[in-house]
């Protein structure tokens, strides 16, 4: 089966080492059995998103995400279309901040965003920073990863961690993190997030290929992501666990 995945500004949007986790799916879709084919695009270069698989926007200062609110503006009718057909995203960082309805610079400038969400972004003065250990709907596994930010985001109505034991969410500390829609994942956490998050990453590809009519079993995620993963998840608990 022959993927296609699509890395949008992959120059303008790169922060944490955000490549990773378009390499890490990619390989890992091979393991799967699948023919994968990446494509690029910048910020304002026009773009088809028929009979793409996968769309992956990474992290990038806050000036990058205004910026690139603006340039990407285009493809927002295509990003509202694919998101409710179904296709598979992943929005990391700052990128989950394009997903609203409006994205506030500290000056106070507001740029439209794609209304996948019904949420507002409003970046601050105040950065948040610090681990992150929380819980989703979608697996068991709990989800990890480090915070970098200074926004705080209201109204988001299906956020991705349903609750977080550590760190801060969308409004605050300990309040829900993240956005999802159908097979469209959004979060501040980096890391990056597939490559620290296996469960994910396997949810993930499940969704792609789910899509494409390949519902079977995945295969097993590399040892040492597994146990990369069990590594931070035990001494993130452990910390939770002395702080009560």
């Amino acid at each position: 089966m022959e993927i296609r995945l699509i890395h949008l500004c992959p120059d303008l949007m790169n922060l944490y080492g955000s490549y990773a986790n378009v390499r890490v799916l990619s390989r890992y879709l091979e393991t799967c059995g699948c023919t994968v084919t990446v494509e690029t695009a910048a910020a304002g270069e026009a773009l088809s998103l028929a009979g793409a698989d996968f769309l992956f926007l990474g992290a990038g200062t806050e000036d990058a995400a205004v910026y690139a609110a603006g340039a990407l503006s285009p493809l927002f009718p295509q990003l509202r279309s694919a998101a409710e057909d179904g296709m598979a995203m992943l929005f990391a960082g700052t990128a989950m901040d394009l997903l609203g309805g409006s994205l506030t610079d500290e000056t106070g400038k507001t740029v439209a965003g794609a209304e996948i969400g019904a949420f507002n972004t409003t970046y601050t003065t105040r950065r948040i920073t610090g681990d992150v250990y929380g819980h989703t709907d979608l697996f068991a596994p709990a989800v990890v990863g480090f915070m970098n930010k200074c926004s705080r985001t209201e109204g988001v109505d299906v956020p991705f961690l349903t609750a977080l034991d550590m760190g801060a969410g969308n409004t605050g500390p300990g309040t829900p993190e993240g956005f999802r829609r159908g097979s469209l994942i959004a979060s501040q956490l980096t890391g990056p997030i597939l490559v620290k998050n296996p469960a994910l990453l396997q949810w993930m590809a499940g969704a792609i290929l789910a899509r494409r009519g390949a519902e079977a079993a995945l295969p097993p995620v590399p040892e040492a992501a597994q146990k990369g993963w069990a590594v931070t998840e035990e001494q993130l608990r452990l910390r939770w666990q002395e702080r009560k």
